[in-house]
């Protein structure tokens, strides 16, 4: 992912009409199928009592307006503007914003909102292939009622073939799902449109008198309307974390002048079904439709769906590298997909755990209706932490007065409140799941993170100096010099690698080229400068290697550029030497028991350095050594 078509952007190129498919493909595939549950499961909280056009306008004003405030007015105007070097999403913002501030205190408190954000997308990223799929196959029981029995076995096996197809790419699939996503919203646009025709009056709900109306009858009641509310923006985190990808203005357009009007056009349309015949209340989406176009209709919604969870479950991907670049995730196997694109990326650890946590909920709640109580409470938290983290970034960076962010962003940030107030009602019926899910990944980064900075401050403690070791190394006249390049890694430039200490005390031998790698990983998406080589003795060089949040490392073919730096390599010649971590209990730990026993468990089953850092496994010397924490 690159930031080249915010620079286009920037320089006032109109962005192209390809361009604008792949938006709509990508980014609006979430928020695009918000119309399949967002107006039923609001309504259906009314079922009993007699549904009048007080309830259906009313909603249909509080869905109007949720639109316009948060997607609008918060991302598309507001929270895209804070772009991480052209990258967009909750953990660039996080790195934004720590880069602003000042107060250590306050750069952990913004790394903890960051996390805490990120986590609660996982949780979004379980729910939303669950409950995207399992509406649109419901759709089966309006074409023909006999086929009740065959929507969890259908929805099953769409899910598990979502996931098998991961591990090939989006590459070649991803050209169609820009011209299907751009059919399915000219569909519900018109289909809204027909029934508009017949009910024009139900435009009146664009006035907020009728959200207000609503909240002034029901009072109580309207707050657990505000939590199904929440549904229909599900998906506008997509619009600010793709923003790298797309650039804004491709973002912004297809949303003002096409998402944003067939979306509305389209909940519309279903409040008219409604008013028209109370009894479309259990699936006024489908019944929009006349019968013989309501099996087409669910072919495309499924379609839709799958595009849709496509783009969560490749988010997730891009999260978990970025963890793992910022130091919040052990290393996992990461297989990139297309050799043009290196967005393009396949994690199989993550893609088994979404599998079957998308499973086991649709197996555990067998319906969209009751799916859509845990979903709105990932949402409105990762909300909650984006305002948070863009109020902090528009007071430093951007230069705003107190008063201007705190008054804009803190409204905003009121607004997002309520909406998760409303959804913490919905805790025991099933929003426990989220959250359960967001606690759980916090605790993981968390003590990760801890952990790893505990073990660098043990290894620097117990470390020598490079300087004063260089220094000395000519007087040793028992060390022997032999052919070949010796490759060290080690994770802070300025101490002798661990494993270095270990060859000359057991093998009295070095090598007559010596190589001292240090992998930097960069708060910024992609390192402008790759490398830097210093020669720090007669055949010996200390060579940094940065990489972005947004890069994989792959340390041979960077250390390929090492002829252009005047630095002889040949890569048969090269031999890369390791340090192998034994992590051990201590008997005076500085950490809980729990986070211990995570921490010493993540990195068991960490991918080792030479497959993340894609080292020829035949090329490779791995020197042990015991670290107790």
């Amino acid at each position: 992912m690159t930031a080249a078509p915010a620079a286009a952007e920037d320089a006032g190129h109109p962005p192209q009409w390809g361009m604008l498919l792949a938006v709509l493909g990508v980014v609006y595939g979430d928020i695009g199928t918000s119309p399949l549950y967002a107006f039923k499961s609001s309504l259906i909280l009314f079922r009993g009592i007699r549904v009048s056009d007080v309830e259906i306008l009313g909603i249909l004003s509080l869905i109007f307006w949720a639109l316009i405030l948060i997607v609008t007015v918060k991302y598309v105007l507001l929270v895209m503007r804070a772009d991480n070097r052209g990258e967009g999403g909750i953990l660039a913002l996080m790195a934004l914003a720590q880069r602003v501030c000042v107060s250590p205190w306050m750069r952990g408190m913004v790394a903890l909102v960051g996390i805490a954000g990120a986590c609660l997308f996982f949780g979004d990223g379980v729910i939303t292939p669950a409950i995207s799929v399992l509406s649109a196959v419901e759709g089966l029981e309006i074409s023909s009622p006999d086929l009740k029995d065959f929507v969890l076995p259908i929805s099953a096996v769409v899910i598990v073939l979502l996931f098998a197809v991961q591990s090939r790419g989006t590459g070649s699939i991803g050209r169609l799902f820009g011209p299907i996503m751009a059919v399915w919203f000219v569909a519900i646009g018109a289909l809204g449109a027909a029934q508009i025709a017949v009910h024009p009056y139900v435009l009146l709900a664009m006035s907020p008198w009728y959200a207000l109306k609503l909240v002034l009858i029901y009072k109580g009641m309207a707050f657990f309307v505000l939590g199904a509310v929440v549904l229909c923006v599900t998906g506008a985190e997509a619009l600010y974390a793709d923003m790298g990808h797309f650039g804004v203005s491709p973002i912004r357009r297809s949303w003002t002048f096409f998402v944003l009007p067939t979306l509305v056009l389209n909940y519309f349309g279903q409040g008219a079904v409604v008013i028209s015949d109370p009894a479309a209340l259990h699936n006024p989406f489908f019944l929009l439709a006349p019968h013989w176009l309501q099996l087409p209709l669910v072919v495309l919604a499924t379609a839709a769906t799958v595009i849709a969870s496509q783009a969560v479950i490749s988010g997730a991907y891009s999260m978990t590298r970025q963890c793992m670049q910022l130091g919040f995730l052990p290393r996992m196997t990461v297989v990139h997909t297309s050799s043009t694109e290196r967005g393009q990326i396949f994690v199989p650890q993550v893609n088994l755990g979404l599998m079957v946590g998308v499973l086991a909920l649709v197996l555990a709640f067998k319906t969209s209706d009751s799916l859509a109580s845990a979903y709105g409470i990932a949402v409105t938290g990762t909300f909650l932490c984006t305002c948070v983290l863009a109020a902090i970034v528009f007071r430093r960076q951007f230069k705003w007065s107190r008063w201007a962010a705190l008054g804009l962003f803190g409204a905003l940030f009121l607004v997002d409140l309520i909406f998760f107030s409303a959804n913490t009602v919905k805790i025991v019926e099933g929003g426990w799941v989220p959250l359960a899910l967001g606690l759980g990944l916090m605790a993981l980064m968390t003590s990760w993170k801890r952990g790893r900075d505990l073990l660098l401050a043990r290894w620097q403690q117990d470390s020598l100096p490079l300087a004063p070791f260089l220094a000395r190394l000519p007087q040793s006249r028992s060390l022997i010099r032999v052919p070949g390049m010796a490759i060290f890694l080690t994770g802070n430039p300025d101490y002798v690698p661990t494993s270095l200490l270990h060859n000359l005390k057991h093998n009295k031998v070095l090598h007559e080229q010596v190589l001292f790698v240090t992998v930097q990983n960069l708060d910024v998406p992609e390192a402008r400068t790759r490398m830097q080589v210093e020669e720090l003795a007669p055949g010996m060089h200390r060579v940094v290697l940065r990489y972005g949040f947004m890069e994989s490392p792959n340390i041979p073919r960077a250390l390929e550029d090492l002829p252009a730096r005047g630095v002889k390599f040949d890569p048969m010649q090269a031999s890369y030497f390791l340090g192998r971590e034994v992590m051990v209990p201590s008997l005076a730990p500085k950490m809980a028991l729990w986070r211990r026993w995570l921490f010493l468990m993540m990195a068991r089953n960490a991918v080792p350095a030479t497959e993340f850092f894609r080292i020829p496994y035949d090329r490779v010397v791995e020197l042990g050594v015991r670290v107790a924490i």
